[in-house]
């Protein structure tokens, strides 16, 4: 049965990502959520990856040593698994979770679905799947299914279901948005998005959910907020905001920049540099710190203040500012819980109660 965890909750619009970046032991996922949990924080995410991070592992052993905080997926793609596998993994790990369990889907990385020998996929493909992920939890038997996995006879779960699958989807264009508020339960906005980037992506969502005939505020939005205060060491807090920014630039910087409304021949010198154009791999795992250095002299101040930085104070203002500009629930990106455990500890003290 679905546990009720808002009361052991301390923060529920607060979240982490389990293994942030490369993991080097998967195991990390289980001390991290466990102290997450402790410290309070609503939600675990996962952001799949084939090295060290399969979704189904680490998202069934987050949900067996934890008893409150939510676990999500978020995200995985909808082309790279069988729908019903998909939709069982879904069903497995909230078995085990008691209901604390959210899917995650996304558009995927154009470079990386074609190094798979896989297809763009669609708007349309991806509400589609939603739907179908949905008919599947409710027992449904669904015939004659062509989607981006392909043509398929039959689907089929259980036909003695009949639940809900909360479900949540990475978006960026106003198409994804709009298609996270008519279809998702949460909508997993991009790091490094402007003030103005988040008040307009939330409202895309928003107004998208009503004019489906939803509740606004079953749509929830939660920032993908990078965090990175002044105690984490210099070299690794170069990593998690030059080389991230860097390395999201690298790969689909065109969708990031025009998102944010920036300077496209600011991204076209980056590209062209030669220290840039050398990196096949992503740049946050492979660069120098010297590399990085003069990455970042590439960058402009305002594509880098996105972020969380300085004390821990400072960076606790900067996530309750997310949730002023208008967004439900922050995911805290690129740090750990024990990384994080002073900036809970001042975002404690900011959003407590007057008079407690």
């Amino acid at each position: 049965m679905p546990q009720d965890t808002s009361a052991k909750q301390e923060f529920p619009e607060l979240g982490f990502y389990m293994l942030p970046g490369d993991a080097d032991d998967s195991s990390d996922a289980l001390t991290e959520v466990q102290a997450a949990e402790a410290m309070g924080l609503g939600r675990a995410f996962l952001g799949e990856r084939p090295n060290r991070k399969e979704a189904g592992a680490i998202c069934g052993a987050a949900a067996a040593v934890t008893s409150s905080i939510g676990i999500t997926l978020g995200v995985t793609n909808i082309n790279t698994r069988h729908p019903t596998l998909t939709a069982g993994l879904a069903l497995t790990v909230q078995s085990l979770a008691g209901g604390r369990f959210t899917m995650g889907f996304g558009r995927g990385v154009a470079v990386a679905q074609e190094i798979m020998g896989l297809k763009p996929v669609t708007t349309a493909e991806l509400e589609e799947f939603t739907l179908i992920m949905r008919r599947l939890f409710r027992g449904e038997i669904i015939s004659d299914f062509d989607g981006p996995t392909g043509r398929v006879p039959i689907l089929l779960l259980d036909m003695t279901l009949d639940e809900h699958l909360p479900m949540a989807l990475g978006a960026m264009g106003p198409r994804t948005l709009a298609l996270g508020g008519r279809c998702f339960d949460d909508v997993i906005l991009h790091p490094f998005y402007s003030d103005e980037t988040v008040v307009r992506s939330v409202d895309a969502v928003k107004t998208a959910a009503e004019q489906a005939g939803r509740d606004p505020g079953d749509a929830a939005v939660w920032s993908c907020f990078v965090v990175v205060s002044d105690e984490v060491p210099a070299e690794l807090g170069l990593r998690k905001t030059v080389g991230r920014l860097a390395t999201y630039l690298q790969y689909y910087g065109d969708v990031l920049v025009g998102v944010n409304r920036w300077d496209p021949e600011v991204l076209a010198r980056f590209r062209a540099d030669e220290v840039v154009a050398k990196f096949l791999a992503p740049i946050d795992g492979t660069a120098t710190v010297g590399e990085l250095e003069h990455i970042g002299t590439l960058l402009p101040d305002e594509w880098l203040a996105p972020m969380g930085a300085g004390t821990p104070a400072e960076c606790a203002a900067a996530v309750k500012r997310q949730i002023d500009l208008g967004c439900d629930a922050v995911l805290m990106h690129g740090a750990t819980p024990a990384e994080l455990a002073s900036v809970i500890d001042a975002y404690r003290q900011i959003t407590a109660p007057a008079g407690s």
